[in-house]
């Protein structure tokens, strides 16, 4: 067995009958933080709260999952994508109301170039929770990269209701409509 395999087992095997499947997305403090988001306009505080809603969407009452998370994350961040898919799917398998555990998965199968698993992984975790602004941009990129440019829209629509002040959600959206626009002509 490999040793992340190893690693995987002994954390999540013994963990899934102490905890119950919390996630990070049900959180009261983050109905707050994204009203904050609707109005603040200063790039730095837009920063910190983005930062704040992180941090709430990687919580997981289990320290052991946030350490998969952690090491899931290194690993994608590593190249070392078989064990960065492990991981993330391990989670998702133990804990499948974990949002931001389908995100991660969603972003590394992007990397990996599995566009239709990531917008699968991605409609998963906008169901859990619907604000996710990563997610909404993740799934924008894919279908610019799927050349599906009215699905990209949509989901910049989204993205920019969701987070009016994102530079970047402007930017994206503003750029599927220049490439709509010069497509009609």
């Amino acid at each position: 067995m490999k040793p992340i395999a190893l690693l995987l087992f002994l954390a999540v095997g013994s963990i899934t009958l102490a905890f119950p499947a919390l996630a990070g997305h049900t959180d009261p403090r983050l109905d707050n933080l994204f009203n904050q988001l609707l109005v603040q306009t200063d790039e730095a505080a837009l920063g910190v709260i983005e930062s704040q809603i992180w941090e709430i969407w990687l919580a997981h009452p289990n320290p052991d999952v946030e350490r998969l998370m952690l090491l899931g994350t290194a690993s994608m961040n590593a190249q070392a994508t078989s064990d960065a898919l492990l991981i993330f799917s391990q989670l998702i398998d133990n804990f499948p109301n974990y949002a931001e555990a389908w995100n991660k998965r969603a972003t590394l199968y992007f990397m990996l170039g599995d566009l239709d698993a990531s917008i699968a992984d991605i409609e998963k975790t906008l169901a859990l929770e619907p604000r996710h602004f990563g997610a909404l941009s993740g799934l924008g990129l894919v279908y610019v990269q799927r050349n599906e440019l009215r699905k990209a829209k949509q989901a910049f629509e989204d993205l920019v209701s969701v987070h009016p002040n994102s530079p970047n959600a402007r930017e994206n959206l503003n750029a599927v409509n220049e490439n709509l626009r010069l497509n009609v002509i």
